[in-house]
């Protein structure tokens, strides 16, 4: 079988019959007019579908001369639903399922590489699961380059993760304090090994805490009230210098310029005010729009290829070896 086009492919499966001992000028075949070949009724196949049987009157040449042969060729295409239901539609929406991290925080680094590795896993059992039921052919089935093309939209979604954490993400969210700039703010003493809590005021605490962090002073009299960070503890969030060509921040991310990276480490320090909080990266919000688009284009110009342009059925001359055994 030819299993270029597999699942989507079609075979013909010739049936010769001739003689290899008299010629055509000593014997020749012919078909009967009308419904030569026949069927039993109800006769189904649990993988094909019979979408027809020609057949027809033939010559073949040998060194001998020429032989009259009759041919019938059972045209057969595959059933698609199972491979449907169970490979291309949970690749889909793993691929899909990818996709979620490009709206995950930035920050959350071991969530969003945790996604991209299961997808990557997931698409791993599903190929090696559809593959051992079929023969070891040396070359990609129309299944592989759709388990290859999500294969790579799931590693992408990886790398493109690593270019938003290697140069819009900073640090752990925080501006390094240096030590002088601790303040320690002592309360009355109290003993380690009791506590008391009382219902009519609340206890001072010896607590420490860096000057400008977001820190809710709860040990205080009084209402619960946060304080608002500074300015110089902004979290660091940072987006890609506006002033340098998009191009040129591409090239900088894939070649890891250092010297970009630093500008970009002095910038966050001085990026400030409320828009620079939960700021999302541009390379994230450009994702959103291309990873989508893109796979709906190459999922169509798939099955554009491999279903509606598939190729019809055409008679083939068979080798002499189905000849010599008739």
């Amino acid at each position: 079988m030819e299993l270029r086009n597999f699942p989507m492919d079609r075979q013909s499966c010739p049936l010769i019959l001739g003689s290899y001992a008299y010629t055509s000028k000593q014997l020749r075949y012919q078909w009967e007019s009308g419904a030569s070949v026949n069927f039993e009724p109800g006769m189904t196949l649990s993988q094909f579908d019979l979408m027809g049987s020609p057949q027809r009157n033939s010559t073949y040449r040998r060194r001998e001369g020429e032989f009259s042969v009759l041919q019938v060729n059972f045209n057969l295409q595959r059933h698609t639903g199972y491979f449907l239901i169970q490979v291309y539609v949970p690749c889909i929406l793993i691929v899909v399922l990818s996709w979620v991290s490009f709206w995950i925080h930035r920050e959350a680094t071991s969530d969003r590489v945790g996604l991209g590795i299961t997808t990557v896993l997931t698409l791993s059992t599903i190929s090696l699961d559809s593959r051992k039921d079929l023969p070891k052919v040396k070359y990609a089935t129309a299944l592989d380059w759709f388990l290859l093309m999500s294969f790579f939209y799931c590693i992408a979604t990886l790398l493109e993760f690593a270019g938003v954490h290697y140069f819009t993400k900073v640090g752990y969210g925080e501006i390094p304090v240096d030590e002088e700039e601790w303040d320690d703010l002592e309360g009355p003493k109290f003993d380690e090994s009791v506590i008391v809590m009382s219902s009519v005021a609340s206890v001072g605490l010896i607590e420490q805490r860096r000057r400008g962090s977001l820190i809710c002073p709860i040990y205080k009299d009084g209402p619960l009230q946060c304080e608002t960070p500074k300015k110089g503890t902004m979290e660091r969030h940072t987006q890609t210098e506006r002033r340098i060509p998009g191009w040129k921040q591409i090239f900088f991310c894939l070649t890891g310029n250092d010297k970009f990276r630093r500008m970009r480490q002095r910038a966050a320090g001085q990026q400030q005010g409320p828009g620079a909080m939960n700021s999302v990266s541009r390379i994230d919000k450009l994702a959103r729009i291309l990873f989508p688009a893109s796979f709906f284009i190459l999922n169509f110009l798939y099955w554009l290829g491999y279903v509606a342009l598939a190729d019809e059925f055409k008679w083939r001359q068979p080798p002499p070896s189905i000849i010599m055994a008739k």
